[in-house]
């Protein structure tokens, strides 16, 4: 079936572009209208009521993959023929998730030459951690804290993804995260704001690239939950969330914001309700917000039946009520339901929707045509040949490679076990995560795949002198155990000098609907862990997982801890060369580590209340619970590398900023260690008394330095008056004068450097 329609597009190719040379469309293109190409105004003017609902109706491609299919309910889509039906119709602006340049040239190709108006398709995709080179999930490649990387990989799936066709990403996810029971976390940069604006807007960059959107190899961008999923009560997927206005102002827009500032033209509505109205149907955020005070003029589109859902909501009684609801809160384009197609020609013709607002909608969509070239030229993204030169490259390879080894966390190192030697020890390798091309590439990725992945196995025989000296046991399965599969670990790790155990979450228990109520290493392999650590060997442990995990037992025992999350497509090479030192562990916790689950929803820069704990044990009557602290076990920002670092000689000059002025504060950061090392130096300010309360600690600043043994450097930051925004009462940005600590530290609990400064009155 395949080849088949890929020998009739290649025959229809011709015909197409001759079709589409003296289209209406085309000739129009020359001529403008305003600041948009005069096409827009006379394509609409032409348009059937259908035809204008159709361009706003968005499906999952018919001709998929079973990755695709997997990732989202079961849902109705049609057949191909049935798709090309509608695209015939006019019915149809585009689908998402389908299968490649084949499939796109064909459906494309129907556009240019059978429908009337030859308005060209939109292809769209969940390029979430790349395409078919696969990166570390968005979660851990926050934690390499280097936008910069992010950028460079977002560039490369944009590369790989532009030649299969596909003109459209739903990513960036920058949500904020701080309950790691929700399974989508894995999908965003974590719990803090500073690090999820910056990361938000290098993945923007790199999707759309520096040579506009009509190039060939930009993907437009799409800024998704809008707003707040990240807060769902429970830690519970898809569920309610209440947060105060505040809230959504300090911590949930400020990624959205920075979106759009670095050129995001696209937005997608979340499931979620937001203080008993859910997001969809929601004009206070998509025209209150979005549009009236934050100036977005581009489109909003829902998420996978998402308008569908406010029936399930309660909050609609039926499809064409839901209809009107979301069109009428400021959603363009309906993603899967197929409710704005079948129901928006009818509410035009009652009055309940008025044209002005339909056509609105359909300008939206032809103008982000426009500026992606589609009109230019349907075919500029859909070219087999290129889709296969541009796929799996070399230099894909190593840069998956180099984000994974950037992005893994080196969480403990007592005794200094890591790195390895490369020779004269046997390794045994132990646990559902020491070989298989399984788990490898993590959640939400539609068209990579572990076969083509590298596993642990083969990284790690690769990296010693003679691979002979390497066994593996699994042990365990990731949720259940393997008949005499820890007999047959111990005798490993007995015959063995040093076990290196791979442990943690298989990639279906994290993602979408993966929702947990405690956020452990599964009980069959705690008790792995426990009997391996029982034969007195020392023991590395590799964790996988893409969350913070409540480590305990015999896993936070082990003198040395990896985090090595979802690395994706060069998963073993890149552990590889951090276990044994090719390159050391350079990577911080984007994800605060709790000590226990129940301490979730948990982010470093909480309230202090009103009965802080003082440092040191537990008081009675504050805040605290009983068994643990209120702090983190391992706190967002921490990381250890294979060097030996202190910081010391903060210097904050006559600890004054001017109320129009700067503070310039520095801190000497040392390396008496054996070995090169990376270090994240984080900025940390604390408003002692304000009108609203404020978090114990806040991320104002980081920076990445590399330092060689013995060697020492003077890191500056410089703060300004922006940089203590906060809503104030009125819920307008607020700076107050008075007093702040700040503290240039390895991570959010440690103590670093520290002192204080005033915030002069103007």
């Amino acid at each position: 079936m395949d080849d088949r329609i890929s020998r009739r597009a290649a025959l229809m190719s011709v015909a197409a572009a001759a079709a589409w040379a003296t289209s209406p469309a085309r000739a129009l293109l020359g001529q403008t209208h305003g600041t948009l190409p005069a096409s827009v105004e006379s394509l609409l003017a032409r348009m059937s009521v259908e035809e204008k609902a159709g361009q706003l109706t968005l499906m999952a491609a018919a001709w998929a993959g079973g990755a695709a299919n997997a990732l989202n309910p079961i849902s109705a889509t049609g057949t191909f023929d049935t798709q090309l039906a509608d695209v015939r119709a006019g019915r149809l602006t585009g689908v998402f998730n389908g299968n490649g340049a084949e499939m796109a040239h064909r459906m494309q190709t129907v556009a240019m030459r059978e429908s009337r108006l030859k308005i060209p398709l939109l292809f769209a995709a969940d390029v979430i951690h790349g395409f078919r080179t696969v990166f570390p999930v968005p979660l851990a490649e926050a934690g390499s804290f280097e936008p910069a990387l992010a950028e460079r990989t977002a560039r490369a799936a944009a590369v790989e993804a532009s030649a299969a066709g596909i003109d459209w990403t739903f990513a960036p996810m920058v949500d904020i995260a701080r309950d790691q029971r929700w399974g989508r976390g894995v999908e965003g940069a974590g719990e803090d704001v500073l690090l999820g604006r910056m990361m938000a807007a290098a993945r923007v960059r790199g999707f759309q690239g520096d040579r506009g959107l009509a190039a060939d190899d930009a993907v437009l961008a799409c800024a998704k939950h809008f707003v707040a999923y990240g807060a769902g009560e429970g830690g519970l997927d898809y569920n309610s969330v209440d947060v105060s206005e505040r809230t959504l102002r300090d911590v949930y827009f400020p990624p959205f914001q920075t979106a759009f500032g670095e050129g995001a033209q696209t937005v997608m509505a979340s499931f979620n309700e937001l203080s008993g109205i859910p997001a969809t149907a929601n004009p206070w955020l998509l025209d209150t917000v979005l549009r009236k005070e934050w100036g977005f003029e581009g489109l909003v589109v829902s998420d996978y039946t998402g308008d569908m859902e406010l029936i399930g909501h309660g909050f609609a009684a039926d499809a064409r009520e839901a209809t009107r609801l979301a069109f009428m809160a400021g959603v363009d384009m309906s993603m899967q339901s197929g409710f704005y197609i079948d129901h928006l020609p009818a509410l035009v013709s009652a009055g309940a929707v008025p044209m002005a607002r339909l056509d609105q909608a359909v300008r939206r969509v032809l103008a982000l045509k426009v500026k992606l070239g589609l009109f230019e030229d349907p075919f500029r993204r859909i070219d087999p040949k290129r889709e296969k030169a541009r796929i799996r490259t070399a230099p894909m390879l190593a840069l998956a490679r180099e984000s994974a080894r950037r992005s893994i966390v080196l969480l403990k190192n007592d005794g200094d076990l890591l790195p390895l030697p490369k020779r004269g020890k046997r390794i045994a390798l132990i646990g559902p995560f020491a070989a298989g091309q399984h788990d490898l590439i993590g959640p939400w990725n539609v068209y990579g795949s572990d076969a083509d992945g590298v596993d642990l196995l083969t990284g790690v025989r690769a990296a010693v002198a003679d691979p002979t000296f390497v066994t593996m046991t699994l042990g365990s399965g990731v949720e259940q155990p393997i008949p005499g599969g820890i007999a047959a670990a111990v005798a490993a790790a007995r015959a063995a000098d040093i076990v290196v155990l791979a442990i943690g979450e298989g990639q279906s228990m994290s993602g979408e609907a993966q929702s947990r109520d405690a956020i452990v290493v599964p009980a069959p392999q705690q008790a792995l862990a426990g009997a391996v650590a029982a034969t007195g060997k020392p023991v590395v442990v590799l964790l996988r997982n893409g969350r913070a995990l409540a480590l305990e037992g015999a896993a936070l025992a082990a003198p040395a801890i990896l985090v090595t999350w979802f690395l994706g497509s060069q998963s073993g090479p890149a552990i590889g060369d951090i276990l044994f030192g090719a390159e050391g562990p350079s990577a911080r916790l984007p994800v605060s580590f709790p000590y226990a689950t129940g301490q979730e929803p948990y982010h470093y820069d909480h309230k202090s209340t009103g009965r802080p704990n003082p440092p040191g044990d537990s008081e009675p009557y504050k805040a605290h619970y009983r068994e643990v602290p209120n702090a983190a076990l391992f706190p967002f920002g921490h990381g250890l590398t294979y060097g030996r670092i202190t910081y010391a000689g903060l210097e904050l000059g006559d600890t004054r900023m001017a109320w129009d002025g700067t503070l310039t504060i520095r801190a000497t950061i040392t390396n008496s260690g054996t070995r090169a090392a990376e270090e994240v130096v984080q900025l940390y300010i604390h408003d002692v008394a304000a009108s609203i309360t404020r978090p114990v600690r806040q991320l104002k600043a980081f920076r990445k330095i590399a330092l060689a043994p013995g060697a020492a450097q003077v890191v500056t930051f410089t703060l300004s008056r922006a940089d203590l925004l906060f809503h104030g009462v009125d819920m307008s940005p607020t700076v107050e004068p008075g007093v702040f600590n700040v503290w240039i530290a390895p991570s959010a609990q440690a103590e670093g450097v520290s002192g204080t400064f005033t915030l002069m009155q103007a």
